[in-house]
């Protein structure tokens, strides 16, 4: 039980660290090897890592493969960032159900 405990903090606490920051594609570094999602004037979303960038097209790597993107296409462009509030929050509640766990099975008396 302790085991299945942790494990499935762990899977909850690491699951979404991360959130997405709407960003000018102009500002963007293409050395930094950035995680972007981008949003088509279709509506499609595409996620990858930056490869390369020019006036006319955004080249994304998507789990090796390379997805060529129009710039008269792209709508909206998101940069992966690290969120600390999100990771504490996380940290915080699963910390206290692992309390709140152990003081009800009886471990910590």
């Amino acid at each position: 039980m302790k085991k299945l405990s942790v494990l499935i903090s762990f899977s909850i606490l690491f699951q979404s660290c991360f959130s997405y920051k709407t960003v000018d594609i102009n500002s963007i570094a293409i050395d930094k090897k950035q995680k972007i999602e981008v949003k088509g004037i279709g509506g499609t979303n595409m996620k990858g890592t930056l490869v390369f960038k020019n006036e006319q097209i955004l080249t994304l790597d998507n789990n090796g493969q390379l997805q060529k993107i129009p710039m008269s296409e792209i709508n909206e462009v998101k940069v992966r960032k690290f969120s600390i509030f999100k990771t504490a929050i996380r940290f915080a509640a699963i910390y206290g159900l692992l309390v709140v766990f152990a003081l009800s099975a009886g471990d910590l008396n």
